[in-house]
């Protein structure tokens, strides 16, 4: 009899146990559910309550849960004072951890370290050593999924500020700056390779509505790629200056002497800083070449020769680094370098041969654009004429994406009232010196 009694009361107890976990189920699924309604049209306030009940006692349930959570808690942080914030910003820097481990499909490694960076640095609320060790972790333990923008951009700065306090050295600073710009090279190729593909649709106006939405955010990807790029140069400041770059390379040539990357980074910067009169960028470049003769080297030494007036052996080691080079993005890259050291119009022309490799290279269309614009003053016989060519170089920037490029130079061309007084609108001007094109002044 006691026996049965046991039994009938574990009976009991398994039933009422199951009825609260399906209790527990209906209520975590109708609070979803709830939430959920009120975060897609953004009342975040409402969602709240709800969206706790799903997130304390079931968040695998649902990825919803934490995609949506973060603006819930986005939205608190906002709106919310002193300890109130505080917490909501500790809240949500624990969910980016619970997202990665109930829903790891949905997020990246990268993500998650740059979110809670962002989230430290956006609020104010987290040391420099905080930010960089978050960001740091991101680019080195998942540098394929690190793609955002802004991040890479504080990542370096934390790191100049960081090595000011005495806290990280040179050499990492020179390091990571290689990386992150190679980085950045890298996801340019990414979009261009989208880029190259749609154009064609483009050209022929057959460009569907999904499409040119996938165009036009490839081409602000790659205008944004290249505004943290300049941030990134503009954040090295002095600290790249031949004074630092030459006791630095020189106290490491001897121990680097066969690392073929650290001998073309170490070229690089020397070439990029103009510090190629120093005999320490021959031993550098020297020992490149015959570690490993490569694309670099070649360029290197075209460098080394045009530094010494010898234009001629300039060119054929720069065209021999065109040659060594297989890969048509990279073989792009190398004829950028080499027209950031010729005058305007072989660069013009050096930027074009750039663009048969890769028809999206922004830089590319960066120099060219820039080339117009710096003969302003050389093209044309009036005013009008002479500041028109900023509509070609405007023109020009577009082609590569390079919408804030092209707005200033717009901003530097005839205006509306200029061409109403000159009576220009919708003719065509004629560039008759080394330019050799044409613009059409935009119609009233």
């Amino acid at each position: 009899m006691k026996k049965n009694i046991t039994l009938l009361l574990a009976v009991f107890l398994g039933s009422v146990s199951l009825a609260s976990v399906h209790a527990q189920d209906a209520d975590c699924s109708t609070n979803l559910s709830i939430f959920n309604e009120h975060a897609k049209v953004k009342n975040y306030d409402a969602a709240y309550e709800p969206w706790l009940v799903v997130y304390n006692n079931c968040p695998e349930l649902h990825f919803a849960t934490f995609y949506y959570g973060e603006r819930i808690l986005s939205h608190k942080i906002e709106n919310a004072t002193g300890d109130e914030r505080t917490k909501f910003i500790g809240d949500l820097e624990k969910l980016y951890d619970g997202y990665i481990q109930y829903h790891p499909s949905r997020i990246t490694k990268a993500d998650v370290y740059i979110k809670k960076a962002l989230l430290l640095y956006d609020t104010k609320t987290g040391t420099e050593d905080e930010i960089y060790g978050f960001l740091d972790k991101a680019f080195v333990e998942d540098r394929g999924n690190f793609k955002n923008e802004k991040a890479m951009y504080i990542y370096f700065l934390t790191l100049v500020d960081l090595n000011k306090a005495g806290k990280k050295d040179l050499q990492l600073v020179f390091d990571t700056y290689d990386n992150v710009n190679e980085k950045i090279e890298d996801e340019k190729a990414v979009l261009s390779d989208q880029i190259n593909s749609l154009l064609p649709a483009e050209e022929a106006g057959t460009l569907d509505s999904k499409s040119k939405r996938t165009l036009d955010n490839a081409r602000a990807r790659v205008d944004n790629y290249l505004s943290i790029s300049e941030s990134i140069d503009a954040t090295l400041g002095n600290l790249a200056d031949c004074d630092n770059l030459i006791p630095l390379y020189e106290k490491n040539f001897a121990e680097k002497s066969s690392d073929a990357e650290w001998l073309k980074r170490a070229a690089g910067k020397m070439s990029d800083k103009d510090c190629t009169s120093d005999p320490l960028f021959v031993k550098l470049v020297e020992s490149l070449h015959s570690l490993e003769p490569s694309a670099s080297s070649a360029y290197y030494l075209g460098v080394l020769n045009e530094k010494n007036g010898k234009s001629a052996e300039a060119i054929k080691f720069f065209n021999q680094s065109v040659d060594l080079e297989t890969d048509n993005f990279k073989k792009s890259r190398v004829l950028v370098k080499i027209a950031t050291k010729m005058g305007k119009a072989s660069a013009v022309n050096y930027a074009n041969k750039a663009l048969q490799f890769n028809a999206s290279n922004s830089d590319a269309y960066r120099i060219i654009a820039h080339a117009y614009a710096s003969s302003a003053n050389e093209c044309g016989t009036t005013s009008f004429e002479k500041r028109a060519i900023y509509w070609l170089a405007a023109q020009t920037a577009r082609k590569g994406g390079l919408e804030s490029l092209a707005a200033r130079y717009d901003a530097l061309a005839p205006s509306r009232s200029d061409i109403f007084a000159e009576g220009m609108s919708g003719k065509t001007i004629t560039f008759k010196c080394w330019v050799g094109k044409s613009v059409k002044v935009p119609s009233l």
